[in-house]
């Protein structure tokens, strides 16, 4: 691994750092085999607009746009956007592609006002590269993003047990913490193990395909 100055997952510079240098792991450029699967199951019952936060190099951007989503995808890393860009068409990364926290931004309001902006949200092992100190932020967020009755479905770096220490990224969650950070908003409908073919090394053993529909 290269020798990286920033070490804090929680700044922009330490995700800059590693997409300015090629070290991506994580990234396997494509579109994962499960989402595709899962939206050839759900298609239109999804609703239309969906968000992809943490969205790095963005592969699945186009997948979901030819699916007829409206996407919009975000990564507050410079760098991460820059590459995203560089191989999506140019009118699709205008329209679909932003440079932003997924904390902080503006989200366009739905009719009616009250009602929160997206249908789903595509999880694409977003919270395990958030530090776990902000997995509370994350859930409340999420919950506030997502209608009643949409959806958060993707991939979770799930284990048995918390590592101690928990180091990361990616940081491995539990079920149990994910009911509990969840759970009050979502209630899972879906959870299925995929087969190591689909993971990566970093994410052996661990990747799962989760889907919770908003209460």
């Amino acid at each position: 691994m290269p020798d990286f100055t920033n070490r804090n997952p929680a700044e922009p510079a330490f995700w800059d750092e590693r997409f300015g240098a090629g070290f991506t792991p994580w990234d396997e450029a494509r579109t994962p085999p499960a989402l595709t699967r899962f939206v050839s199951v759900h298609g239109p019952a999804l609703g239309r607009r969906v968000l992809v936060p943490g969205c790095g190099s963005g592969h699945e951007i186009a997948a979901l746009a030819a699916a007829g989503f409206e996407v919009l995808a975000l990564d507050f890393s410079a760098a991460a956007v820059a590459q995203a860009r560089a191989h999506l068409p140019a009118p699709l990364a205008a329209r679909s592609l932003r440079q932003a926290d997924y904390f902080t931004f503006e989200a366009a309001l739905a009719e009616p006002a009250a009602q929160p902006p997206f249908d789903w949200i595509y999880e694409r092992a977003f919270m395990p590269a958030l530090p776990p100190a902000r997995f509370a932020d994350w859930a409340a967020r999420t919950a506030a993003l997502v209608r009643p009755g949409g959806l958060l479905a993707g991939l979770f770096i799930v284990g048995t047990t918390v590592p101690q220490p928990r180091s990361g990224p990616p940081f491995t969650t539990t079920r149990t913490e994910l009911d509990t950070l969840l759970g009050a908003a979502f209630e899972c409908i879906d959870a299925q193990a995929l087969p190591p073919a689909e993971m990566l090394p970093v994410f052996q053993g661990r990747l799962t395909w989760l889907a919770w529909r908003r209460r």
